[in-house]
């Protein structure tokens, strides 16, 4: 077992982005960095740090007058995050299948089952964003094109606070399990053109229906 050494801006990264995609710390709220640092128990400087790479990330913004602030969350901006996950994991998906393993497929179909395990617990929407990370990912792994995918880990981890959201606010994302699913169906019989249309279909229509629940919102507090 490798034992794996984080930084202490490191672990102040993962405390502060856990707190904004859990919604603990709610959209366009104020990042106060000598509270932070009081909070955490660490100097004003990995605090800085990691705001600087949350904001990389897309999930904190800095203001004139305010300092950092966590971004809110709306329909356009939703859009087009979630079409270009699209079009991303579309290309991923496309190199990595001629090379994925029997291997890697049977791991898909382990965490598939975690996941469908997984909505009816306890903190349902934490563990079902990781698995879902872990089960895309999975397909894409054997991709081998390491800046694409930086790309969309980047997207996936701004466009996971729409996704717990949905989970937790908006009665569940209905239409994964089946689509999870039939693509790794298509994965298994080698059909890239069906495996990558049916990855499309999974990620628009997720976004349709967050859009949807945003703009209902919007309309509602206007």
């Amino acid at each position: 077992m490798n034992i794996v050494y984080k930084t202490r801006t490191q672990l102040v990264v993962e405390t502060l982005r856990e707190k904004i995609l859990s919604g603990e710390f709610k959209a366009g709220e104020s990042l106060r960095q000598a509270a932070l640092a009081t909070e955490l128990n660490v100097s004003r400087i990995p605090i800085r740090e990691a705001l600087l790479q949350l904001e990389g990330e897309g999930l904190v913004v800095f203001e004139p007058h305010k300092g950092a602030t966590v971004t809110e969350l709306n329909a356009k901006h939703a859009d087009e995050l979630f079409e270009l996950r699209a079009m991303l994991e579309g290309h991923l998906l496309a190199a990595s299948l001629p090379l994925l393993t029997s291997e890697k497929l049977a791991e898909a179909g382990d965490i598939l089952a975690q996941l469908d395990k997984a909505l009816g617990k306890e903190n349902a929407a934490n563990t079902w964003s990781a698995l879902n990370s872990r089960y895309h990912n999975c397909l894409y792994s054997a991709a081998n094109r390491p800046q694409t995918q930086d790309l969309v880990n980047t997207l996936n981890k701004n466009a996971d606070r729409y996704i717990r959201m949905h989970l937790l606010w908006a009665g569940g994302i209905s239409k994964a399990g089946p689509e999870h699913n039939q693509l790794l169906a298509f994965c298994k019989t080698g059909d890239i053109d069906q495996a990558v249309a049916v990855l499309k279909h999974h990620i628009l229509s997720s976004r349709d229906e967050i859009k949807a629940f945003l703009e209902q919102r919007e309309a509602a507090g206007s």
